[in-house]
């Protein structure tokens, strides 16, 4: 007898092969048989009604790092379909935390992961891990080693180049994570302190990722004025060190740059010609969203959030910050250049007496405090806000989506801010692209896009036993109607959830189902283990 029992399915198994009808039975956690099983008992049977039954999603770029600790059930996310989050992204994230910057770090993780209720008790990422653990979550979290954490770590938050000594000290403290069950390496060339570092120190990290056989997973330096070369300098660094270069939220910002789209996927294609592993995650909007205090350039954040707090009280080099965003620097994005002050809208606040600035664009909360000079503007509201404030800036183009959507060695990421009123890709990205750009738009057939959100992404970060549905898998299962799946939620109102999905099913219990959600210790923290150390090569293997 099966512990659950799904019949009459139309079932996507997530290897990109045509659908086909069948059942699947269900138990201890895994799929036992798929076939016609009209014959056979379970506990529990569903009847999917000729429905697409597909492996669970895997939201490769994902924010929910402090809220998972908690929320253990955290319904915007998995409503979408998704079972599984990989998280620690951007080179910024939860752990490694020594226990002298807990502080700082708090105020630099604020404004994209906001300020939950949680007690900041790790150090280690396997201390981490262990704590989502304890608190049962409802779904399956994986996590990447950040490099921001670990250069943290070894050398504070200075923006200053790593000697030798202090590179192989990283070295070893990204082991330690890899060791400890971390699945990849993340880094943000745009947030300190990973964007104080020099290629050399970054190079070095991946030489590392290269023995272990996982990839670097980077929100590289330009995503727009210099995306080419950007990507260049990756591609060269990574065909050095042998490793998998993965670019998260993969797009092409600001009108002057949409025209290099097919350009930047060329580079792709021929980094993979030439026998590179690149891959890359996308969300579906024409609108990002980070921490406000993304906009100001790199040097005005030497030393975290509290000597940058202090710069901003300073008449000079305020006056600097604000010439430099308006023009921008060799070697860095200029957002407010690229989206205007019309063109960013606050998110969220820590503060109770500014929540009125939630929702409205840095214009509309200028003329509130009849006032025109926008930059200064924002900048007032990160030195009041202490760092903590979120936004959406609109910097792409419909036309790249779509290009980037169909290219075969993409997968997909959330990049879900979840405070506030977040980017409405928190609660609607897999929807969004099976109901607007599946049916409606005809930019990949159904297969090819599941296999996007399940067996691809599952293979980038090692889990084995999931992203397809096979005898023998773990049961992470998603039941939805391809006629009707879309999401709902918008920018003018972000906290909806998407419509289509009938069944959400994590390691074989139901934690979706209709408009229910069960809060259930369904989930796994995903370790990746490694074995089989031969001439300083690491071959891996994924165990729970």
């Amino acid at each position: 007898m099966f512990d659950l029992l799904i019949r009459n399915g139309k079932i996507i198994d997530g290897t990109g092969s045509p659908w086909f009808y069948g059942d699947i039975g269900v138990k201890g956690g895994r799929i036992e048989k798929i076939g016609k099983l009209s014959a056979c008992d379970a506990k529990e049977v569903i009847d999917a009604k000729q429905q697409v039954v597909s492996p669970g999603f895997i939201d490769m770029h994902t924010h929910s790092d402090l809220v998972i600790l908690d929320e253990p059930l955290i319904e915007a996310k998995v409503r979408q379909g998704i079972t599984t989050d990989l998280l620690g992204q951007d080179g910024i994230a939860a752990a490694p935390l020594p226990e002298e910057f807990v502080s700082p770090w708090k105020k630099n993780m604020a404004g994209l992961n906001g300020t939950p209720p949680i007690d900041w008790d790790w150090r280690t990422v396997g201390d981490y891990l262990n704590k989502i653990e304890s608190n049962n979550p409802s779904y399956n979290l994986a996590v990447l080693a950040p490099h921001g954490n670990i250069r943290m770590e070894v050398m504070g938050l200075d923006n200053r180049p790593a000697t030798d000594e202090e590179i192989k000290q990283m070295q070893e403290v990204l082991r330690r994570s890899l060791e400890e069950g971390a699945v990849g390496l993340s880094t943000g060339l745009i947030y300190p302190p990973c964007c104080f570092a020099e290629m050399k120190e970054l190079e070095a990290l991946c030489e590392v990722i290269a023995e272990y056989g996982v990839p670097l997973v980077i929100h590289q330096r330009s995503e727009g004025d210099e995306i080419l070369e950007s990507m260049q300098e990756l591609i060269g660094m990574m065909k050095r060190c042998g490793a998998h270069l993965h670019f998260s939220h993969l797009k092409n910002c600001g009108r002057d740059n949409w025209y290099k789209t097919p350009d930047v996927l060329k580079k792709i294609d021929q980094a993979r010609t030439e026998g590179l592993e690149v891959t890359f995650d996308q969300y579906p909007y024409t609108a990002g969203s980070t921490m406000l205090s993304a906009i100001l350039p790199p040097w005005a954040h030497d030393g975290g959030s509290e000597k940058m707090l202090e710069r901003l009280t300073d008449s000079v080099l305020r006056e600097r910050i604000v010439s430099e965003m308006a023009t921008a620097l060799k070697g860095w994005d200029s957002i407010s250049k690229w989206a205007g002050w019309d063109g960013i809208i606050i998110t969220s606040v820590d503060s109770k007496e500014r929540q009125h600035v939630v929702g409205k664009t840095i214009i509309q909360i200028a003329e509130l405090e009849n006032r025109t000079d926008y930059a200064n503007v924002a900048l007032d509201l990160i030195l009041h806000e202490k760092n903590a404030v979120g936004m959406i800036d609109f910097v792409m183009n419909e036309e790249s989506i779509k290009a980037i959507l169909a290219h075969p060695a993409g997968t997909i990421g959330s990049d879900g801010l979840l405070g506030g009123e977040p980017h409405p890709r928190a609660f609607g990205s897999f929807p969004r692209i099976l109901g607007k750009y599946v049916r409606e738009e005809k930019v990949l057939p159904l297969e090819s896009m599941i296999r996007r959100m399940t067996s691809q992404p599952a293979r980038i970060i090692g889990l084995q036993d999931r992203g397809i549905l096979r005898e023998g898998m773990a049961a992470d299962i998603v039941i939805f109607d391809p006629d009707q799946i879309i999401d709902q939620a918008t920018f003018e109102k972000p906290r909806q959830y998407n419509i289509g999905i009938d069944t959400v099913i994590v390691n074989g219990q139901v934690v979706i189902q209709g408009e229910q959600a069960y809060r259930k210790a369904a989930g796994k923290v995903i370790r990746r283990e490694y074995k089989g150390v031969q001439s300083g090569k690491k071959q891996q293997v994924t165990v729970e």
